[in-house]
């Protein structure tokens, strides 16, 4: 599965099968909320979230392929990403782009 967040895939004449789209709400536990809480006033990255939120991509983005694969997608192109927070140390990630085939 070729995924790209471009209109095209150079070289190859797509036929669009229609929108795919990925999410999940992912939170950490108590225990590193309240250190990465701590972290945030002294600064610094705040890893747990950052490892939160590369997880979460990954499930949304695995989710969105599963999709295309349903639609017998050669490709996904137009990629994009979104995050909201849902609560205190809870987000939403959603990935949605356009299934193609080549023909």
């Amino acid at each position: 599965m070729i995924l790209v967040n471009t209109d095209y895939i150079s070289g190859k004449e797509l036929e669009t099968l229609g929108i795919v789209k990925g999410s999940t709400i992912q939170t950490r536990h108590l225990g590193k909320d309240i250190s990465q809480g701590l972290k945030h006033l002294i600064g610094g990255e705040l890893k747990a979230y950052t490892e939160m939120m590369d997880s979460a991509r990954d499930l949304a983005t695995k989710r969105m392929v599963q999709e295309a694969e349903k639609l017998q997608a050669d490709a996904v192109i137009n990629i994009r990403y979104a995050s909201a927070s849902v609560m205190q140390g809870a987000a939403e990630v959603i990935v949605y782009g356009t299934a193609v085939k080549f023909k």
